[in-house]
Formats: structure tokens, sequence, C-alpha cells
């Protein structure tokens, strides 16, 4: 199924540069190169990312999100964080290209604002407008599983692809697209939402509220809900000994320290998992024809192997015949930074095309 990557695509500019931080390499001697923000807006947590042009990182800020004090604090977290960016990286507002923002729950893309962001309890909140005031740069917000598809393409494991679908397991199951150089969206709000393909007729209760979500059967979520089950049964010996049966604490590497400690049923859960993402991931191939697919995200950086060869094998048994060699899968390359370099590269892609 390793089939050929699109030759036909344009290679985009610099899309060999990876991620450095300010110590690796000396500010820019040009006080008039422009510069370009990357921010990952997490439920969590929140990344910013300044760039020069090539996208080497010029510096780089992490802090919590906290996005239970309300949007009024989050926005002045966000702002903070560029304000210091900058500071540090001795550069005058007035360089900045863009800001690019990767940010969770329905938004508006035209209007640049996020209309619900259920992690945060944050809703209408036209982040576009208020940074493009503070900042005097343009400002492009798009979602955040898209910004790390867009990094994957432009920078990692989908660099040169016609058609770029990326898939990322966790809590739920991200999905994202990019063609022909652009972010596939749809009218007013993006789209690929994979982890709530139904796959389960009337089957469980998804967070979405509908029943039978890919989410329900093949998140990091709904498996570790098994691995607890198996482990409360006495099946999993070596994860009930370090981590017991709260979901808490049964994450990505616990799951993978488990199957190296033998606990065999968990390797056969998730290997059912990954076969059910790859199912309804043959279905995607049919009806949008990728011609790379880039799996991401910390299961899949836990257990690269398994997810390659399970989704692998159950992509080949369900895809239309004439699709099984038109694609590569892959996984993803660029981890965490992601986020913010896709954010800023697409920031720089809206400003200059």
């Amino acid at each position: 199924m390793n089939q050929p990557s699109a030759g036909d695509a344009e290679r985009p500019p610099e899309a060999t540069a990876s991620i450095s931080t300010s110590a690796d390499r000396k500010l820019p001697v040009d006080p008039t190169e422009r510069v370009w923000l990357g921010f990952d807006l997490g439920g969590t947590k929140m990344n910013a990312v300044l760039f020069d042009r090539k996208f080497e990182a010029l510096a780089r800020r992490k802090k919590k999100t906290r996005g239970a004090e309300g949007a009024a604090a989050g926005i002045e977290r966000i702002r903070s964080s560029i304000e210091k960016l900058l500071e540090e990286s001795k550069v005058e507002p007035n360089r900045l290209g863009g800001i690019g923002v990767g940010c969770p729950g329905p938004l508006d893309l035209n209007e640049g604002v996020i209309l619900a962001a259920p992690n945060l309890g944050w809703r209408d909140v036209p982040l576009k407008k208020i940074l493009e005031k503070e900042f005097g740069c343009p400002v492009w917000i798009c979602n955040d599983v898209d910004a790390g598809v867009y990094g994957e393409y432009r920078f990692g494991a989908a660099v040169g692809a016609r058609t770029a679908l990326g898939v990322f397991p966790g809590t739920g199951i991200g999905g994202g697209m990019v063609y022909e150089g652009k972010i596939f969206r749809g009218k007013k709000s993006s789209c690929m939402e994979i982890g709530h393909i139904p796959v389960v007729a009337d089957g469980a209760v998804c967070g979405c509220g509908r029943r039978g979500c890919l989410e329900t059967v093949a998140s990091r979520l709904a498996l570790s809900a098994e691995i607890a089950k198996a482990a409360y049964r006495g099946q999993a010996p070596y994860l009930l000994r370090v981590a017991g049966t709260d979901l808490a604490n049964i994450r990505s590497g616990t799951i993978k320290e488990s199957i190296d400690g033998g606990d065999e049923v968990v390797e056969g859960i998730m290997k059912d998992g990954a076969k059910l993402l790859g199912m309804a991931l043959a279905g995607t191939v049919n009806l949008l024809a990728p011609d790379v697919i880039v799996l991401g995200g910390g299961l899949v950086e836990a257990l690269p192997k398994l997810y390659l060869d399970e989704v692998g094998k159950s992509l080949s048994k369900h895809v239309m015949p004439s699709y099984e060699k038109t694609f590569e899968l892959k996984t993803a390359k660029l981890g965490d930074d992601a986020g913010t370099m896709g954010a800023a590269a697409w920031a720089r892609y809206c400003v200059e095309g």
C-alpha cells in the first residue's frame, strides 16, 4: 500500500525548513525582515512561536490556558504571550507580517470568531478583530487540527502532496485536509470531522450528542475505557499495577508501557481501535482520494508501528480496489510544533499567497 506520492504537486517554498530555537541561531540581521507568529490555543495550554521568513524559530512561549477564568482573561494571556515574544526577540510589532491562530471548537473563519470552545467555556470571541487592533497586522484563525495538518504539509510528513489528509486520534479524533496547497474548509467553518462519522448503528452516545460516532470506538478515551474494564477483570495485570482503573491515569504512554509489560489484551484493544479507524478512513479515501494520509497525536506517537500496521491493513481491506495503491500512509513528523508552524505558515499564505 506504499504508493506513489504526488509528484505532480508543486513543492511549496521553504518546505524543508525545520524548527529551531533562538539559542540555535542569531536573530535576523535585516531589521526590516517580516516575521510570522504561530499560536496554538489548546484546552489546557497555549503555545506561541515567532518565526523568521525561513520558518526558523526566533522565540517561543508556553503557558497554561486557564480557560475557566473566562474569555477576557484568556485573551489577555494570549496578548501578553505575543507581546513578550516580541520583546524577547527584540522585534518591533510593525515587523509582524501576520499572526495565525489554531483554535478549538466551531469557528467563523470569515470573521475570525471563536463561536464556541467547550473545553474553554468561551463563546462568540472575536479573536481576529481583537488581535488585529492590538498588534496592527493581519490575523487569521483556523481549526487547530487544520493548522497541524497544514504544518505537516508545509514542513513535515506530507510535503509535496496534492491532497494531504491528517487524522489525529486522541481524547477525540481530529481530522483535517490540505487540497492543492489550501486548507480544505466549508463556506464559513472548518470541516473534516472524521471523528463523527457514524460507524455503529445506534451505538454509544458521543460527546457531540449523536450515537455511534467513530470517536465512541476508536478515540483514546473510548479505548482507555475498554482497557480499564480489562484491568478491573484482571486481564491487564501490568496496567492495573501501574495505573489502576482510573481513566485519568490511562494515558498514551501508559498504554504503551502496558503493552511492553505483557498485557496482551491491551494490545488487542488498541489493534481493534486502529482497525476501526482504518475502516472509516477507507470511506474517506473513496470520497477524497488523498495521496498522503498522516497519522498523528499522542496515541500514534506512542504506538507508531501498531497504528501504521493495523490502519494500513484495514485500509487495504476496505478501500475500493482502484484506490488501494494510490496513497501513502505516514506518521506525523513535527509533533507539538505542527500547530504553531502550520498556523504561522497559513497566515503567511493568506497574506502573500
